[in-house]
C-alpha cells in the first residue's frame, strides 16, 4: 500500500511550523520562545553568537543524511563552536528553507535530531525560535547562543611558546566517512555496517561540547573548534596567536590510532575535516580535563610555518568550500 505524501506545499506554512514545534523541548534559558517576533533568552554573563548554514549540494546531501541525522548535525557543529569559546550553549535559532514539494515528515524528522542532539550534547539548550520559507534546494541557517556565566571567552589567539597543545573528540573519522560516501554512496547500509564510527562521526557528530567549560575552566590559552582539518584549523590557531604548532606523530597514533574499531592514519588525522573535536593550549602545568590528551607543543613562531609534525613544516590541508570539489573532497 503506498502512503500519500505530505508535502509542504500542501500543507502551507502555518500546518508546518505547527508539527515541528511538536517535536521540540523548551529551552531552559527561553523566557519567551516561538511565537513572537523575537525569542527572550536569559543570560548570565558575557553572551557568545554564532551562526553557520548548510545547504543542499555543497554540505549534505539528503541520498546520505536521514532527516533525524541533519537536523542533529546542524545542532551539533553549533554547539560546539559554542562550547569551543568555554561557553555553555543556552539556545539555537533555526532557519528552514525547502522546496515546495519537500514532505512535512522530512521538517519534523530534522526537528526531532535538532532536539535530540541538544538534550544530548548540551543538555538545557533547545531551539528558541526561526523562520520558515521555500528555496530550490534545502538549505538551513543555525544561530547559537551561549552563556560565559562569569568566565572569560577562550580565543584563538592566547597560545604562548611552551604550552601543550591537546585534543578532544574524534579525529580523523569523519573525513574517512565522507571519502567512503563519496567513493560508495550506492551502498549506504553497507557502509554503515562495515565503517559505522566513521560513517556516524560524518552524519551525526558527536563533538565535546561540555568538555569546552572544562577546558576553560582548566586554564585553557587558547581553543577553537575543529571543523576543516585539525592542521588547517590548527594553521588559523597559530596565526592568530603568532606561534607554530608542532604536533607529535607518535603522540597522535598512540591516542587516535584505532578509534571505535577504525583504524586512522596520523595524515588523516590533519588533513580530515568535520570531526568538531576541540583543539586547546594550556600552560605546561595545567591538569588536563579528562577527555583531553596531549599531541604537541607550542614552539616560537617560524616564518610562515604554522604547522609542524615532529619538528619539521607541515603544509596545512583539509576543507575548503571555495575549493574543495563538491565530487571529491581535497585534502
Amino acid at each position: 500500500m503506498q502512503i500519500a505524501k505530505f508535502t509542504v506545499g500542501e500543507a502551507g506554512e502555518r500546518e508546518v511550523l505547527r508539527r515541528v514545534l511538536a517535536q521540540l523541548s523548551p529551552a531552559e534559558a527561553s523566557l519567551v520562545g516561538p511565537g513572537d517576533d523575537c525569542a527572550v533568552i536569559a543570560a548570565d554573563g558575557d553572551l557568545v553568537v554564532t551562526t553557520d548554514s548548510m545547504i543542499e549540494g555543497p554540505d549534505f546531501l539528503l541520498r546520505w543524511h536521514s532527516g533525524f541525522e541533519l537536523g542533529w548535525k546542524l545542532a551539533a557543529v553549533n554547539l560546539s563552536d559554542v562550547g569551543a569559546m568555554g561557553a555553555t550553549p543556552t539556545g539555537l535559532t533555526v532557519a528552514l528553507a525547502c522546496p515546495k514539494d519537500t514532505e512535512v515528515s522530512l521538517l519534523e524528522q530534522i526537528a526531532l535530531g535538532l532536539n535530540a542532539a541538544c538534550r544530548e550534547l548540551a543538555p538545557g539548550c533547545g531551539v528558541v525560535g526561526g523562520d520558515l520559507s521555500t528555496a530550490p534546494v534545502l538549505t538551513a541557517t543555525v544561530t547559537a547562543f551561549g552563556s560565559m556565566r562569569g568566565r572569560a571567552p577562550v580565543l584563538r589567539s592566547g597560545a604562548t611558546p611552551d604550552d601543550i597543545v591537546a585534543y578532544a573528540g574524534d579525529l580523523g573519522l569523519a573525513g574517512i566517512g565522507l571519502s567512503r560516501l563519496y567513493a560508495e554512496d550506492h551502498a549506504l547500509d553497507e557502509l554503515k555496517a562495515r565503517f559505522p564510527a566513521a560513517l556516524e562521526a560524518q552524519l551525526a557528530p558527536r563533538p565535546p561540547v561540555a568538555l569546552g567549560v572544562a577546558a576553560a575552566e582548566a586554564g585553557a590559552s587558547a581553543m577553537m573548534d575543529v571543523s576543516d582539518g585539525l592542521s588547517l584549523d590548527a594553521a588559523r590557531l597559530a596565526s592568530a596567536s603568532g606561534v607554530t604548532l608542532d604536533f607529535s606523530s607518535e603522540l597522535l597514533q598512540a591516542a587516535f590510532g584505532d578509534q571505535r574499531g577504525q583504524s586512522v592514519t596520523v595524515y588523516e588525522m590533519l588533513t580530515g575535516g568535520e570531526d568538531h573535536g576541540l583543539l586547546a593550549t594550556f600552560p605546561a602545568d595545567a591538569r588536563l580535563p579528562a577527555g583531553f590528551v596531549v599531541i604537541g607543543a607550542v614552539r616560537d613562531p617560524r616564518a610562515d610555518e604554522p604547522v609542524h609534525l615532529d619538528g619539521a613544516p607541515f603544509e596545512p590541508r583539509g576543507w575548503d568550500p571555495f575549493v574543495s570539489a563538491p565530487g571529491a573532497p581535497t585534502r
